[in-house]
């Protein structure tokens, strides 16, 4: 599902980066930097994908030997009105590279395009969101798939992101380590018993990194290929700081996400990457407490 034009990596010159202020941008940013890339960090100071100037302006810092990384998203998709802004900030994308074409787009997507599975997924799952979030990043694709057809493309699909500096508090490990840190009990939904696949920051980043140097084209999911239940993250996180505290169960107000359980096989990775090793949960939560000021 994932083609590598340049077996060998090669430096890439000039990498303009689409959302640089965000999570995942940022640490873009400064990975492609360590390699001694050229890196347009572009914001929504620089560039704001929902002005009427949008597409112009992205397209004037944008040359025949940039690559194009997007990570721009208003996220998550909660409601209709955000799925339209999130594809108007797409067709701005789009406008500008119709305007000047780059040699190489890669575009940061979401596990949330795949359908439910008892099965671990793969690149090639189905394609069915059962979210609006999803239904954003999967639209985004096609769009960008329909309207710029010579454009070689890359889709980079990562699952639960975690590590320092997530501006989201989501849900899991991002969450339980400041509630620990601040002394604050950790409560779930349910009894925390979801399994999930969580990836770090800068594994998304790394993979990003060589779909670049390789001039990657297709799909390929950014994930770890272990699951582990909240619960479990949750005790982990609370384990990190002293005193401990509690992690409690609460009531379900609704179904469990997903059935409870969203894995993924991560084999293409490693046939693509044999080198590549995912930080683990633990590792990830070590740094993420090294990262943390004393409480």
């Amino acid at each position: 599902m994932l083609t590598l034009h340049q077996p060998t990596p090669t430096n890439t010159p000039r990498v303009v980066v689409m959302g640089a202020g965000g999570f995942v941008g940022r640490a873009t940013c400064t990975r492609l930097a360590a390699d001694g890339a050229d890196v347009v960090a572009l914001t929504r100071k620089e560039v704001d994908l929902l002005a009427a100037d949008a597409a112009p302006k992205l397209a004037a810092h944008l040359t025949p030997e940039s690559t194009l990384v997007v990570t721009s998203a208003l996220a998550p998709v909660k409601n209709t009105a955000m799925l339209l802004d999130n594809l108007r900030m797409m067709q701005a994308v789009i406008a500008a590279v119709r305007s000047q074409p780059v040699p190489h787009l890669l575009y940061v997507s979401s596990d949330a395009v795949y359908a439910d599975s008892r099965a671990p997924m793969t690149e090639a799952s189905p394609a069915e969101p059962g979210s609006l979030h999803g239904v954003m990043h999967l639209a985004r694709e096609v769009m960008l798939k329909c309207d710029l057809p010579a454009i070689p493309l890359a889709l980079v699909r990562p699952t639960l992101i975690f590590g320092p500096g997530d501006p989201h508090n989501g849900y899991g490990p991002n969450r339980f380590m400041r509630l620990a840190q601040a002394r604050q009990d950790i409560t779930l939904f349910g009894e925390g018993e979801e399994q999930r696949d969580h990836i770090f920051i800068t594994d998304v980043a790394e993979i990003i990194r060589r779909c670049v140097r390789h001039r990657a084209t297709g799909v390929v999911n950014a994930v770890s290929g272990t699951v582990t239940s909240f619960r479990a993250i949750a005790e982990q996180a609370a384990a990190r700081f002293e005193p401990r505290v509690k992690v409690l169960g609460s009531p379900r107000t609704g179904p469990m996400p997903h059935g409870g359980y969203r894995a993924f096989d991560p084999a293409l990775l490693r046939q693509l990457f044999p080198d590549f090793a995912p930080v683990s949960l633990a590792t990830g939560l070590d740094r993420m407490r090294a990262a943390l000021s004393p409480a």
